[in-house]
């Protein structure tokens, strides 16, 4: 889980400023560095760990001139975590590419020890985005020797070199110097990606992004939906070109609706805040057919967990309230980089508020539950504060699976589901009750956002990968891989 901007703005304009906003409305998908590339007759880069405010001074902005860049928020999953592993990454040669990517290379080590990579290339970094970057530059560069001008052909042709050599999930973002900006998606659509315009004095604007909150904030529309295996390529003339690259079912990423994204946020056509009210909604109706008691008051654990809490207590007809409030200068505990990290973060982040709690049977809702340990603080918090029950809801299935697409949950073990019935899930919690939304629930509440949607990346909940090349012995190989260069980021809710 990553966060990415690319724009390619009129002649005479610089997109940095534009950049630096969108970071910032994507600052949730990833704390741990920033960077931003632009072009004008040279690339300027600026790139360090730190949020993205801390990262960007005024100083820095007025360095990173042009109306061509790339922005990028980073969550670490391959990669050492260091300065040198913060995206954007360039290659100055045989093209200038700049490129960013949200997302996961499965079969990384594989691609470091790949023939053309021993004819000499050394990467530059432990990211996996290097890798794609490699392997479309080499691609677009073989086309250019028999042509003097890249075309959209080309393009897609170096596209087609990524899908077939880099296994997993990714959205990406480029920008070419002095021929325009591509944005493509991996086979399956795994990971999410929005494209918008916007007519300025200047003339025609161009932005892809991780969300579409980014296009929000900086005054684009949506225009085009780029689906799974497609690409779509500004020219330098501002022509649009999209093409499908290579066929493959659609399987977007359920997790982003149920935690990730932005409640404000369209992905894929379907609007996150109304997916979570619908899981609310659905997960009522599971409520009221196991003859549970009813609680006194609905309180949600923030911040995600809200849209689907206030639907829950309107479907069931009890109150809703926030019972705790949430320190806003803490970061999201599920892309803390360890476990300590989370634990100790738990009691800073949230804090009581006691009368939404004394002498009720309190209903607590959450997104997920992924190792325990958080929701299991929390429901002693609830206790502590006088609850006289706790029950608990989750707005998606167990977890049971861990993800290699770019999402580092845990390794199976570590699954709180893992090996226990729902009953051992609460006596663990401590809660009196608990009920997690089911999956083809989960689903469907997603679907009635976009009915073309038929099929969703439920990895997590049912271990079925849909890339088709994931084994035991890989998804091992991906995990040594991590902790070999201390990168590993977990969940814990």
């Amino acid at each position: 889980m990553c966060g990415f901007v690319g724009i390619f703005g009129p002649d005479g304009t610089h997109v940095a400023p534009e950049i630096y906003d969108g970071l910032l409305a994507v600052q949730h998908r990833g704390q741990d560095a920033a960077g931003i590339i632009t072009f004008t007759n040279a690339f300027h880069v600026r790139k360090r760990r730190g949020l993205v405010a801390d990262v960007f001074d005024a100083a820095a902005m007025d360095t990173l001139q042009g109306n061509l860049g790339v922005g990028h928020v980073r969550y670490p999953t391959v990669g050492g975590g260091g300065d040198e592993d913060a995206q954007p990454f360039h290659h100055t040669y045989p093209l200038g590419v700049a490129m960013a990517h949200n997302g996961n290379v499965t079969n990384y080590v594989e691609l470091t020890q790949d023939r053309f990579l021993n004819r000499g290339t050394r990467l530059n970094s432990t990211c996996d985005v290097e890798l794609i970057l490699w392997v479309f530059q080499d691609a677009l560069s073989r086309r250019l020797r028999v042509s003097d001008r890249i075309t959209a052909d080309d393009v897609f042709a170096a596209v087609g070199a990524v899908h077939e050599k880099v296994k997993g999930a990714y959205s990406v973002v480029a920008t070419i110097a002095d021929e325009g900006m591509v944005a493509f998606r991996d086979p399956f659509g795994i990971k999410p990606i929005v494209f918008g315009e916007k007519t300025t004095p200047a003339g025609m604007s161009y932005m892809c992004a991780s969300e579409s909150v980014v296009l929000d904030v900086n005054g684009y529309q949506r225009t085009r939906e780029i689906g799974a295996g497609e690409a779509v390529f500004i020219d330098h003339q501002r022509i649009a070109h999209q093409r499908r690259v290579t066929e493959r079912p659609h399987r977007p990423c359920i997790f982003e609706f149920v935690y990730f994204a932005r409640p404000d946020s369209f992905l894929d056509d379907v609007s996150v805040y109304k997916a979570r009210r619908r899981f609310g909604e659905a997960l009522a109706e599971q409520w009221k057919g196991g003859n549970h008691p009813g609680p006194d008051v609905v309180i949600p654990i923030p911040d995600s967990a809200r849209d689907a809490a206030i639907a829950f207590a309107d479907a069931i007809g009890v109150p809703y309230r926030d019972g705790f409030v949430k320190n806003r200068y803490i970061g999201r505990t599920f892309i803390m980089p360890n476990q300590k990290a989370r634990t100790n973060s738990v009691r800073r982040k949230l804090n009581p508020i006691k009368l939404e709690f004394e002498g009720k049977h309190v209903l607590l809702v959450d997104d997920s539950i992924v190792r325990g340990t958080t929701s299991r603080r929390i429901v002693a918090m609830a206790r502590e504060a006088g609850a006289r029950e706790v029950s608990f809801a989750v707005t998606s299935p167990p977890l049971v699976a861990p993800c290699p697409y770019g999402i580092d949950m845990a390794s199976k073990r570590e699954f709180v589901a893992t090996d226990r019935t729902v009953d051992e899930v609460a006596k663990f919690l401590g809660v009196d009750r608990l009920v997690y939304l089911e999956r083809e629930a989960m689903n469907a509440a997603v679907r009635a956002g976009n009915p073309k949607l038929d099929g969703f990346c439920n990895a997590c909940f049912n271990g079925d990968y849909p890339t088709g090349d994931l084994s035991v012995e890989r998804l091992q190989l991906l995990e040594d891989e991590r902790e070999q260069h201390g990168a590993r980021v977990s969940a814990g809710n």
